[in-house]
């Protein structure tokens, strides 16, 4: 039996979605007397280390991953920056493959980061796109990550197994050749009893520049919104900014503890429909509004969906309007599914001779 308890956790930086949804199973890792060493870059990089200041971090290659100004424009964008992505995975597996030479990792868990991985340490794949959404290139893009997939001993699904389930056809295959587990949604959030602070809460995130064309547009919405604004722009900087603007408050970042706080005290949340964001607001059984990333057909296949449930209403970005909030009043909402997070069963891959 390895004697070490450390795992390498890395999480893709694509707007903060993939580090957020690590940071539950960092914290797991803690407290079953882990010790996790965080690997990633820009952003997802920077949240973690203020999450987690008394962790060891390591800096991974930027993937450099930007959208299409044109969501028609996303997959050529995709397509045309490939070169540097795979520049990227190819100089993370050099780094991983000197670090386990180097160090006693007993694990490896990689959110979507494709070259973090090693024969010689049990690895993990976590990620909800066991199919890539690409439109008429779907079953290719589908293929390519799947192979992908493989090369690690394990693949991690945050959602559950049978129906209902968040991801849908996204995370879930009629069949598959490599281990799967559905380890539950994932979310740093819990649900809270306080008092409504908030008419509406603005949460922002993503690669740019689509990120800053959708903050222009609801500064310019929210100036009719009747009603007190928070809005939190997702920009993860050295220090937390606040300032008014109107009826809004305006925070440039948050950190676990405030965010949970403030996303209990809003009535509606105004947010892309990433699939972190879906899980947060199911455990938080909260009310919300989706816009999509245009192009982004992850996104906008999950914000049809929960639309078609009736449990979400979503709108393009080019034609939202404040006006259209008001038919959240119409929908269900989201709410958690009863599961129990069991780590020391999950962990136990990295408990092996």
């Amino acid at each position: 039996m390895k004697n070490s308890k450390t795992v390498l956790i890395a999480p893709l930086n694509w707007g903060l979605g993939h580090a957020t949804r690590c940071i539950p199973i960092i914290r797991g890792l803690l407290a079953e007397n882990y010790t996790p060493v965080i690997g990633s870059d820009g952003i997802a990089l920077q949240l973690l280390q203020k999450e987690f200041p008394e962790l060891e971090t390591i800096t991974l290659p930027d993937y450099q991953i930007e959208y299409a100004k044109k969501g028609k424009n996303f997959k050529l964008k995709m397509l045309k920056d490939s070169p540097k992505i795979l520049k990227a995975i190819s100089e993370e597996k050099k780094i991983v493959k000197k670090l386990v030479k180097k160090r006693d990792f007993c694990g490896i868990i990689s959110d979507n980061r494709l070259g973090v991985y090693s024969k010689k340490v049990p690895s993990v794949f976590m990620t909800h796109q066991l199919n890539v959404l690409s439109g008429n290139t779907t079953w290719f893009s589908s293929k390519l990550h799947q192979l992908a997939i493989k090369k690690f001993d394990e693949c991690w699904v945050p959602d559950v197994a049978d129906k209902p389930n968040l991801s849908g056809k996204l995370g879930h295959l009629k069949k598959h050749s490599f281990p799967i587990k559905y380890i539950g949604p994932l979310s740093r959030l819990h649900a809270q009893e306080l008092p409504i602070v908030y008419d509406l809460m603005v949460i922002l995130s993503g690669p740019e520049p689509q990120r800053t064309m959708l903050e222009e547009k609801l500064f310019e919405e929210v100036k009719h919104f009747d009603g007190k604004v928070l809005f939190v722009r997702g920009k993860v900087e050295a220090n937390q900014e606040r300032f008014q603007f109107l009826n809004c408050e305006v925070v440039n970042f948050m950190q676990s503890d405030e965010l949970v706080k403030a996303f209990n005290e809003s009535e509606i949340v105004l947010s892309r429909s990433g699939y972190t964001t879906v899980m947060d607001l199911a455990k938080l059984n909260k009310k919300a509004f989706f816009i999509p990333t245009p192009g982004q057909f992850e996104q906008e296949f999950l914000a049809k969906r929960l639309q078609k449930q009736q449990l979400v209403p979503t709108a393009t970005q080019a034609k939202f309007s404040i006006d259209q909030l008001e038919r959240v009043k119409d929908f269900k909402g989201l709410s958690q599914f009863n599961y129990e997070e069991d780590y020391k069963d999950l962990f136990s891959l990295f408990q092996s001779e």
